[in-house]
């Protein structure tokens, strides 16, 4: 597990890296991608229509 130095040295490498204007934008994709990741996962509720055929 990562101590508060490093994650604080991650987060400072991650700013120069991109700037401040590019994080809100990655951060808005990531949570898009985490929550279609999210629904992906549920089970599907709606009941599936089946017919019947006698032969």
């Amino acid at each position: 597990m990562m101590g508060a130095p490093e994650i604080i040295l991650i987060i400072i490498a991650v700013l120069l890296l991109f700037g401040g204007k590019k994080i809100p934008e990655m951060m808005k994709g990531l949570g898009r991608g985490i929550k279609d990741f999210k629904a992906a996962q549920e089970p599907e509720t709606v009941p599936v229509e089946t017919k019947e055929t006698k032969i």
